[in-house]
């Protein structure tokens, strides 16, 4: 249900997208990003930092696309996004000496410190890489095949690349340590 809810915005503008085309769709991913916000707050829930970046970054870029009528600032909105999220994870690393990865999963795995490191770093690269990707897509192709890669493409990527880190790291699973809520 997570990921459902995660790729709510993704799901809608694709589809706004296919009836109604990019502005439509970007007005769309727009507001359902805000409703995910909302929606947690009113249930009491916290919003999770990478929900509230992905909010200000839809805002900006998809605000631009609007504003200006320029479709490629919303193109560039996966690639910013993809990359924060590395940058992030390597500037945790090298500067504070803070590993995401490990602050996120850390209560469900149990891992040696390197691994660690290099869980971080396959992230960082693999984040890195989709951006790279994404722009490659945009600037390439047309809108439609961009759309369609932005949902299916880059959701078959990260399934892959999650499943690829599950086979490592399966066998450092702590099921005493997993927490009942999931």
């Amino acid at each position: 249900m997570k990921f459902l809810f995660d790729l709510f915005p993704v799901i809608l503008f694709f589809l706004a997208f296919k009836l109604w085309g990019i502005y439509a769709a970007t007005t769309v991913a727009i507001a359902g990003t805000v409703a995910q916000v909302a929606w947690l707050k009113l249930r009491g829930r916290k919003v999770e930092t990478t929900l509230w970046i992905s909010l200000v970054i839809i805002v900006i870029f998809g605000g631009a696309t609007l504003f200006l009528q320029d479709e490629s600032f919303i193109k560039w909105k996966p690639t910013v996004l993809y990359w924060l999220f590395s940058v992030s994870l390597v500037v945790a690393e090298l500067f504070f000496g803070r590993n995401l990865i490990k602050a996120m999963m850390q209560a469900q795995v149990v891992l040696p410190e390197p691994l660690w490191r290099k869980l971080n770093w396959s992230w960082a690269g693999f984040f890195a890489v989709m951006g790279v990707l994404n722009l490659y897509v945009a600037d390439n192709y047309p809108t439609d095949t961009w759309v369609d890669f932005k949902l299916f493409g880059t959701t078959g990527l990260m399934i892959l690349f999650v499943i690829g880190q599950g086979v490592v790291l399966a066998r450092h699973v702590d099921p005493g340590k997993q927490d009942s809520s999931s």
